[in-house]
């Protein structure tokens, strides 16, 4: 529980509960010890007053021979102080008493507590001279004060402790968070620091100094230590990047002159040999051909990663994917392929959009068994240009869902010589024409679908509906309208 809290929070509280743990074990001791002081000092005054009064009493014997009590007067001796007085004779007349006091009896022992009084007794026999001969008279003297005077004082005693202690805990609840937050306030301008650097991806920033000497001044050195050598590290990365995108862009673009040499010579061969030797050259050009392709790619993807673009122009995605569709065609190993073109005008480039919707076909094709339906279409929804490519296969598999478009990413049931890219490339020419591709569910199978943002101004054309010519094996089923 307490690790959801703020540590500030979490000091305040411990040290809240340390003090009143000790406050309270103090207030405690404390209590019980000036409690029994209390009752003792009530006692000892309550005994103190009784041994007063009953050596203030005194007999009189007038001239007939009568014996009067002499003394003060008990309401005025105990008004001051709410207490009781009784004097008796042994025989329980009762000589003098204050008003409204009990009868506590003349059983009582020398100290007791009866009726909410704390009572005191004292038996004193008082001598008187006469003429007739000198004789005395026992008295029984009772001072009483209310029990309730001094619990209640111990009562104010305890409630003071206990305001003591809810006070002291307070506090130093305060106290700790005041500490708590003054001592995390360099952690929370290491925190704000690293928040921003994390926003912004920039290690280059600076962390906040602390001029302090201590564990948090020691972190924030080091934090800063490793920012300073992740952007040194990423600089190098950077730097070692460029210069392979650089290295893999001039690479391909120096492949193209002498694999088109390569590809004119072989297709040269291929129709002038005859036999075994034909065949070679073929094999040959269908391997320059990939070739060919595999080094596009590659091209085509240093471009990108340059953020270098080539021109664009207004292109019409439904032809585009007519065509793509046409060179699929006699690769498509008997699937089933539909093409649903209407007209959509973007603002790209011809040649990386027929790549686009080539390899997106060209995947459903490979993961997909013969005669499985590929269907792709092209319209505009929502006002965007979307064009979609589904098919009734297996499907892609839950796990790769996070990496399809990665590079070099090739799943289970591939049965072509695919180099791992084509779906990368989907991605990178989607995202240079300013749109996203997206993997959706499909029940069976898998459907990719590209947006595109439309042309601004499009062109108009006098021509009819997009065509295509196809070869009649595998089956293809080409529909284009306006």
């Amino acid at each position: 529980m307490l690790d959801h809290i703020a540590i500030r929070w979490r000091l305040a509280v411990v040290s809240a509960a340390l003090t009143f743990v000790i406050l309270a074990a103090f207030a405690v001791v404390i209590g019980q010890l000036t409690a029994s002081r209390v009752r003792s000092d009530f006692n000892n005054q309550v005994a103190a007053a009784v041994d007063d009064l009953s050596d203030r009493y005194s007999f009189h014997v007038d001239n007939v021979g009568n014996v009067d009590l002499d003394g003060p007067d008990p309401n005025l001796y105990a008004a001051s102080t709410g207490a009781v007085v009784r004097v008796l004779q042994r025989d329980g007349r009762l000589l003098s008493h204050t008003k409204q006091a009990p009868n506590f009896g003349i059983l009582l022992g020398r100290t007791a507590e009866t009726a909410g009084y704390r009572v005191e007794t004292r038996v004193r026999t008082v001598p008187v001279r006469h003429a007739r001969g000198p004789f005395a008279v026992p008295l029984i003297i009772q001072y009483g004060r209310p029990s309730s005077v001094v619990e209640a004082t111990v009562s104010r005693v305890r409630l003071f402790l206990a305001g003591g202690v809810l006070g002291g805990t307070l506090l130093a609840l305060l106290g700790g968070l005041i500490v708590g937050r003054r001592a995390m306030a360099p952690i929370a301008a290491l925190t704000a620091g690293a928040r921003e650097i994390a926003e912004t991806r920039d290690p280059g920033r600076s962390l906040p100094r602390s001029r302090a000497d201590d564990e948090v001044g020691r972190l924030g050195r080091t934090l800063q230590e490793m920012l300073d050598n992740l952007e040194a590290s990423r600089t190098e990365t950077e730097d070692a990047l460029a210069r392979q995108r650089q290295f893999v862009a001039d690479a391909s673009h120096e492949l193209r002159t002498p694999l088109t040499s390569i590809l004119a010579n072989l297709e040269l061969l291929a129709e002038v040999l005859d036999g075994e030797q034909r065949e070679a050259a073929a094999s040959a050009l269908r391997s320059s051909q990939r070739m060919r392709r595999l080094v596009g790619d590659l091209l085509l993807l240093a471009r990108a990663d340059a953020n270098r673009t080539v021109p664009h122009a207004p292109t019409d995605v439904g032809q585009v994917l007519v065509d793509a569709a046409a060179e699929l065609g006699p690769l498509a190993d008997a699937h089933v392929l539909t093409v649903d073109a209407r007209p959509a005008i973007v603002d790209g480039s011809r040649d990386e959009l027929h790549r686009m919707a080539l390899n997106l076909m060209e995947n459903a094709v490979r993961h997909t068994p013969p005669g499985t339906r590929v269907h792709a279409g092209v319209g505009q929804r929502d006002g965007e240009v979307v064009l979609t490519v589904e098919d009734d296969g297996p499907g892609v598999p839950e796990e790769l869902h996070e990496q399809v478009f990665e590079r070099f990413v090739r799943g289970a049931g591939d049965r072509g010589s695919s180099s791992g890219l084509g779906l990368s490339i989907v991605r990178a020419v989607a995202e240079s024409h300013g749109g996203r591709v997206d993997l959706e569910d499909a029940h069976p199978g898998a459907r990719f679908v590209v947006h595109l943002p439309p042309a601004a101004d499009e062109p108009e054309t006098e021509s009819g509906p997009a065509t295509a010519v196809l070869p009649p094996e595998p089956v293809i089923s080409v529909r284009v309208t306006e």
